[in-house]
């Protein structure tokens, strides 16, 4: 099977993912994933497999097969995993559960190699741009930030106390981080580096993007600048699309029907998906903030999608 340039995939409360074919909004292949609901998608660097976190395992998956079976499963978790990417260089993946703990697994081995006790249910993790912390935020409202060379928590925040992180983007260059909570609240910080690799929050700015919840905050890709652009996903079903640059409101992106879980933004920033209840998924195009793409197939919400349109990173 021949390596898509773009890889879309979706996964649904229908327990099914589906690979879309961006352009024609073709379904191309359905994977049954019968054992819980999927919560979060990604895919890694080198393009190769698609990460499924579920309930309580995380499963990989071969993009390039047409084999239902995962390749591997990551099994120590014992709720929700809720959120899951990689490192740079495809190693070592991470993930953040209801069960309280962020994990770092080797890709290859399924071992877990290290564990942080968060002390409240996970929602939300990223990997800072230098690679070398982890940010997590969770139910009580706390973000924490794991130094990965210290093996240790280095900084601890509450921005609302018992308001829930829902969810944490970085921008590419690592100077600035953004918390979405359950109350439509952004909050902005300015990140500084410190003395060794500790990096200090400066608060930026504070947010009212929505009524509802906030279901997924992004910022912008690299190969978007110099335009940097926040997107928030809204249980109001709308995504708003706010320019970083004074957090002016650039553009509103109507059209679903229902909540908006997920979000996720083209290489080049010039295009956005969406995850919605309503079951599609759709394509934007950012100059206008229309749809132009209606994906269209699961029979229940669609409440995570992943993306990678750019150009494999070769592990190390």
């Amino acid at each position: 099977m021949a390596q898509p340039s773009v890889i879309l995939a979706t996964a649904s409360y229908d327990h099914t993912i589906r690979f879309w074919e961006a352009k024609s909004g073709r379904c191309y292949r359905t994977i049954q994933y019968p054992d819980s609901q999927v919560n979060r998608l990604e895919i890694t660097p080198d393009k190769r497999f698609l990460a499924a976190a579920g309930n309580p395992h995380i499963r990989l998956f071969d993009v390039n097969s047409n084999s239902p079976q995962p390749v591997i499963s990551y099994d120590s978790h014992t709720s929700n995993v809720m959120a899951v990417g990689f490192h740079c260089d495809g190693n070592w993946m991470y993930s953040g559960s209801e069960d309280g703990t962020v994990r770092i697994w080797d890709l290859r081995t399924a071992t877990c190699q290290r564990e942080y006790e968060s002390r409240a249910a996970v929602n939300t993790v990223v990997l800072h741009p230098n690679q070398k912390e982890l940010i997590s935020g969770d139910q009580n409202g706390n973000i924490r930030v794991w130094d990965l060379a210290a093996n240790s928590c280095s900084c601890e925040l509450v921005p609302e106390v018992d308001t829930a992180v829902r969810s944490l983007t970085v921008m590419w260059d690592g100077s600035m981080v953004v918390a979405a909570n359950n109350r439509g609240t952004c909050y902005v910080w300015r990140l500084l580096k410190g003395t060794q690799t500790i990096t200090y929050f400066e608060p930026l700015h504070k947010l009212q993007a929505h009524d509802g919840y906030i279901l997924k905050c992004l910022l912008s890709p690299e190969f978007c600048d110099p335009n940097r652009y926040l997107a928030t996903a809204s249980s109001d079903n709308t995504v708003k699309i706010w320019n970083v640059d004074g957090f002016k409101l650039e553009k509103t992106l109507v059209g679903h029907q229902r909540w908006v879980w997920d979000c996720v933004f083209s290489v080049d920033g010039a295009y956005l998906i969406t995850a919605s209840s309503d079951t599609t998924a759709r394509l934007w195009t950012m100059s206008t903030g229309e749809a132009i793409r209606v994906y269209q197939g699961h029979h229940k919400a669609t409440v995570c999608c992943a993306l990678h349109d750019g150009a494999e990173s070769a592990p190390s």
